[in-house]
């Protein structure tokens, strides 16, 4: 079955459908794939850094509340993340400074953020373990 798509003709075989994600052209003209513009991809993209990502809840979250995560913020972050990797965890509440983030280990995105002034009182659930990162100390040159 060959189903024409615009102006491109596309092969499918059994399957494919659930692994491709299909392109069509919205009403603005631009580009969207599986429902999603371009733009979304492109933003999801370049809030990823190194491997971990920010589930579109956490982005909500972050922005909300306030919260800027530098890029030594992320590194640290993936950091934590693969310590807990490394000890079989799959869920997980990362402290650090001043925010606590609740994160999937197994697909290396960040589920939600907290900042420090909400986090009395705060219960986490469905978490198998807690990594503690604290602020590095400068070293004197």
């Amino acid at each position: 079955m060959i189903p024409n798509v615009g102006t491109h003709a596309v092969a499918l075989r059994p399957g494919d459908a659930a692994r491709t994600p299909s392109a069509v052209t919205t009403g603005s003209g631009s580009k969207a794939f599986a429902g999603r513009p371009f733009a979304d991809l492109l933003g999801s993209a370049l809030n990823q850094v190194g491997e971990v990502k920010f589930s579109a809840h956490a982005q909500q979250r972050l922005r909300e509340r306030g919260i800027e995560l530098t890029d030594e913020d992320k590194g640290r972050l993936a950091e934590a993340m693969q310590k807990a990797a490394d000890k079989g965890a799959r869920e997980s509440l990362v402290l650090m400074d001043r925010v606590a983030l609740v994160v999937s280990v197994s697909n290396e995105t960040v589920i939600t953020a907290v900042p420090e002034d909400e986090l009395e009182d705060a219960v986490f659930t469905n978490i198998d373990s807690a990594v503690l990162m604290r602020e590095p100390v400068p070293t004197a040159a």
